[in-house]
């Protein structure tokens, strides 16, 4: 089972550390993934710039409006994506819960939706026949 696993962090906190202490960090996050990688569970994932790079879409009386920043009321924010090959979601946690990022904030482990997955997959295989 694929499963989408969202790096939420008080950015705040990364502002305290120093350049050999982030780099530090990073490496033990870099070296778990690497874990992941050799046990065939690591897909893929994504770092995020700093929220305040983020605009916002609503669609509001009809039209989409574009607000800067995120509009979450945290001092949490999604700070990447891990994407993970796991048996079962009790899988999926226990891979989790060893990664050095959980440290810093919660991660948010959700199934990806096979079915809607499945259904992009098909589109995008009629497009490319074209």
């Amino acid at each position: 089972m694929k499963f989408i696993c969202l790096g939420y962090a008080d950015m705040s906190q990364f502002s305290k550390k120093t350049e050999v202490e982030m780099k530090q960090w990073m490496d033990e996050c870099f070296d778990y993934d690497d874990v992941l990688r050799s046990g065939g569970h690591f897909i893929g994932g994504e770092a995020l710039q700093d929220p305040s790079e983020a605009i916002t879409l609503r669609y509001v009386d009809g039209k989409v409006q574009a607000t800067d920043g995120p509009f979450a009321e945290t001092k949490e924010q999604l700070g990447g994506i891990l994407l993970l090959e796991a048996d079962n979601m009790e899988h999926a946690v226990a891979l989790m819960t060893k990664h050095p990022g959980v440290r810093v904030g919660p991660f948010e482990i959700r199934p990806a939706d096979e079915w809607i997955n499945s259904l992009i997959q098909a589109r995008q295989n009629r497009n490319q026949s074209k």
